[in-house]
């Protein structure tokens, strides 16, 4: 069995931690989020020629990062944040999270885990429809703001603006 690499994300940065065949920890990584982060960790990872990937939340947090790794060829498992929480309570130690045991926990849950959905490349549509999703959360926003603004300008001007 090929080395299991679990990733746990964040917004700012990644934790990865490698495990062999047996289970045992072979290293960890911390890297920021960024593309100078991403060639980092794809450096560190490079030692281990016959590896996989398991990244918690590859279709949230851990999207842009399981998307890149698989578009550059790599194996990667969708490790569901409740999987990776169980595992994390029926671990023993004192069960509470830090980002270097959560991305261990994450290589055990994606090691003992029967059907773990694997990662694909997204096609056109998926991305266009992120895009799409994303301008309507913005139109709506500014919106809302719009909105906010005139029923504080209409609480300020005693007798409203005049205009409607």
């Amino acid at each position: 069995m090929p080395v299991t690499i679990g990733v746990h994300p964040h917004k700012a940065s990644h934790t990865a931690a490698a495990l062999d065949e047996h289970g045992r920890l072979l290293d960890q990584q911390r890297i920021p989020a960024t593309l100078d982060g991403y060639q980092a960790l794809r450096r560190w990872a490079a030692r281990w020629p016959q590896r996989c990937w398991a990244v918690e939340g590859a279709h949230g947090i851990g999207r842009a990062l399981a998307q890149r790794l698989v578009g550059d060829g790599e194996q990667v498992l969708d490790v569901p944040a409740k999987l990776a929480a169980r595992v994390r309570v029926l671990s023993i130690g004192h069960g509470r999270k830090s980002d270097p045991d959560d991305a261990l926990l994450v290589a055990v849950a994606a090691r003992s885990a029967a059907q773990l959905r694997q990662v694909g490349v997204e096609d056109q549509a998926v991305v266009l429809h992120l895009l799409s999703k994303r301008r309507e959360d913005l139109v709506a926003m500014h919106t809302q703001t719009i909105n906010r603004l005139h029923r504080l300008l209409i609480d300020l001007v005693p007798g409203g603006t005049g205009e409607t």
